[in-house]
């Protein structure tokens, strides 16, 4: 944010200038891409569908276009879908060399690969071999965030959802085809504003729009709850807050506001009074303003060097989506044991929900309200903090809808701790094996467990970037989600404990 003052003497004006734009490097900046598995061979038809698409998307974004979607080789055996999107507040000259950047960078990063998606702070591209447009996707996701807290939390968040909720209802209002974007400005007090962005593909409709945006915003708190700033992306929408105007707005100008000199005849002089009562209110003003600005451009450099501390390579952290076999990217899996003492009351039997060979399993509720599985593994591992970090990052990546999803970790001392999402029906032998709840196990139910089972361990095996071989699969390592699907849990914890199992169930481990 820039302040322009100027004090015109022999007008008596003061003009001030509140030129809200945002400040952009010579080069787009670069936030991550996401690359799936699955791969294609050089010189193949889809190589050369996938080339003229990104040709076709570059081309497009000279022509001051923000938004467009295309399909090359559709008569081919291997049509390649893609988009790109500018963010809705940049110049058309920013945006032309934004795609240009993600399609010489996502060349390079993902040569091989039939998915991908790559953001920067300023526009967004994606390309896939099956169609997604006018389509909802929520993964592969990720967030950011600035450490600093906010104070008066429970206002803040409130604030927060309020203004959050009505930018989305503006953004998502607009017809298919035309920009899905809004931008909103909240005062928080008199000296300090919140600043919100939402935006959507063109090619969402109203309704859709609004499911990912909502979407997006349920998970403000989970990410960035009381912080002064943070982001949650999808390849279909994404939200935005901060402290400071990171976007671009119509430049505000205050209308000059005449000082009236005192009327006087002959040689008589301005008495100091007067003079007093012209210049103390323009010198507290100056000084209102460069505190203002002072205060703003500290918090920008605050959350620009988070954001860069949160894409260094040895910190990023990769968390890999079913449905299109690509990864989410998280920056929050590390839980603080105090909050997930809290969250399972001290680890009260009374919150116990299951026991097995590699620790005890307990239900937990965070304080945003997120329900979670907690796993409290045996302390008898000879690992390292980082070789465990290492470990929970690997199954992090290895997300599917028939695979429980691994929302972060705790470590304090001896303590190694698995953050799951919850599922409310427990573990497939609480059917199996109750006589009462076995009657609730027809054989289509069965079958389709045995169907998301197998789908599970066959993306284990086959799919997923990694290989990785359960060795523990049984019931009890089977949860069942509200509509009865299987997720398959435990996978990857012999890699994680690396020792003999020792509590009950036990068998040897020889590692994935």
């Amino acid at each position: 944010q820039h302040f322009l003052i100027k004090n015109l003497v022999n007008s008596h004006y003061i003009n001030i200038i509140l030129s809200h734009t945002t400040t952009h490097a010579a080069d787009p900046v670069h936030l991550t891409e996401v690359c799936a598995n699955t791969t294609f061979s050089p010189n193949s038809i889809y190589q050369s569908n996938l080339n003229s698409l990104l040709s076709s998307l570059s081309s497009n974004a000279t022509q001051n276009l923000e938004f467009y979607n295309t399909t090359s080789g559709q008569n081919t055996p291997n049509p390649v879908y893609g988009l790109f999107l500018c963010r809705g507040d940049v110049t058309p000259q920013l945006c032309q060399e934004c795609v240009a950047a993600a399609v010489k960078e996502v060349t390079k990063k993902c040569s091989r690969e039939k998915v991908a998606v790559i953001w920067y702070d300023e526009c967004m591209l994606r390309y896939s071999n099956r169609s997604f447009f006018s389509t909802v996707d929520e993964k592969p996701r990720f967030a950011l965030l600035n450490t600093q807290n906010i104070t008066e939390q429970d206002k803040f968040n409130k604030l927060l959802a309020k203004s959050m909720n009505e930018t989305a209802a503006q953004a998502s209002n607009a017809p298919i085809g035309a920009k899905k974007y809004g931008t909103k400005e909240v005062n928080i007090s008199a000296f300090q504003t919140l600043y919100n962005l939402v935006q959507c593909t063109a090619d969402l409709s109203r309704n859709d729009c609004s499911t990912c945006l909502q979407a997006a915003i349920k998970l403000l708190p989970w990410c960035c709850s009381g912080k002064q700033g943070g982001r949650v992306i999808f390849p279909s929408c994404s939200v935005r807050y901060e402290l400071y105007p990171f976007y671009r707005m119509e430049i505000a100008t205050l209308p000059p506001t005449p000082i009236h000199p005192p009327s006087y005849t002959g040689k008589k002089k301005i008495s100091t009074a007067t003079i007093i009562a012209i210049v103390v209110p323009i010198v507290a003003l100056v000084l209102v303003i460069l505190s203002f600005c002072f205060l703003t451009m500290r918090a920008r450099k605050k959350s620009n060097a988070i954001k860069g501390e949160n894409f260094k390579k040895s910190d990023q952290i990769l968390n890999y989506q079913a449905a299109s076999e690509l990864p989410t990217v998280d920056s929050c899996l590390q839980f603080d044991f105090g909050t997930i003492e809290a969250a399972t009351n001290k680890f009260s039997d009374d919150n116990k929900i299951g026991e097995g060979g590699f620790g005890k399993v307990y239900k937990g509720t965070l304080p945003s309200g997120q329900v979670i599985a907690v796993k409290r593994l045996g302390k008898s591992s000879g690992q390292g903090v980082e070789q465990f970090k290492n470990e929970v990052e690997l199954q992090a990546k290895l997300q599917h809808k028939n695979l429980a999803g691994v929302l972060g970790f705790c470590l304090k001392g001896e303590e190694k701790i698995l953050i799951y999402e919850f599922v409310p029906n427990r573990s497939l032998d609480n059917f199996i094996y109750d006589l009462k709840k076995q009657g609730q196990l027809d054989w289509a139910a069965r079958y389709k467990i045995i169907g998301g089972i197998a789908r599970g361990i066959q993306y284990l095996h086959k799919d997923s970037q990694l290989r990785i071989i359960h060795r523990d699969l049984k019931a009890s390592s089977i949860l069942l989600d509200a509509d009865m699907n299987p997720k398959n849990l435990d996978f990857g914890i012999a890699r994680i404990l690396e020792v003999d199992q020792t509590q009950k169930n036990a068998s040897r481990i020889v590692g994935t």
